[in-house]
């Protein structure tokens, strides 16, 4: 909530925000609309600091996944401890010990779902496994057309095959 009452002032507001907010577990509900909205307002100040603090030129964030491509090992090595400070201190969020990674581009880059190459992109084993067992269980229409759309997004022509049978 502090980082919200930087933006907005309104107390009636701020009480709304935050009654939807302490509704949930930790974090933000997933699936309100609101959370797009509070997630970019929280995350501005990790922008900020991965703009002009560590001068990283090339960095993609949705929510509160990122990657950071840069052409210096040593610089990136270098950069994830004060990422890892500035998201503990700052933002009470901490880096996923298991996600975090310096590869190539030739390796493919692993983001929301996706393992993105620098011709073309295929979906994550995991994310398929996932979609086959969700369609599994379900008859319904929109599912299906909202998958089918999601996987026009890359190399998938087998598993759409596989789906329209």
């Amino acid at each position: 909530m502090r980082i919200l009452k930087l933006y907005i002032l309104d107390d009636n507001i701020l009480w709304l925000l935050e009654e939807i907010i302490e509704s949930f577990s930790p974090g933000l509900p997933l699936g309100n609309l609101t959370s797009q909205l509070f997630v970019n307002i929280y995350m501005n100040e990790f922008d900020q600091f991965m703009k002009h603090k560590l001068k990283i030129k090339y960095y993609i964030r949705y929510a509160d996944d990122f990657v950071i491509f840069s052409r210096d090992k040593v610089g990136l090595e270098n950069s994830i401890p004060q990422i890892r400070d500035f998201l503990k201190e700052k933002l009470k969020l901490e880096l996923h010990p298991d996600k975090v990674f310096i590869k190539t581009l030739a390796s493919g880059v692993d983001f929301l779902g996706w393992i993105n190459f620098i011709d073309h992109r295929v979906l994550r084993t995991a994310t398929k496994r996932r979609m086959m067992k969700r369609m599994k269980g379900t008859q319904k229409s929109g599912t299906t057309q909202s998958y089918l759309g999601l996987l026009k997004h890359g190399n998938t022509f087998k598993i759409r095959k596989r789906i329209l049978r």
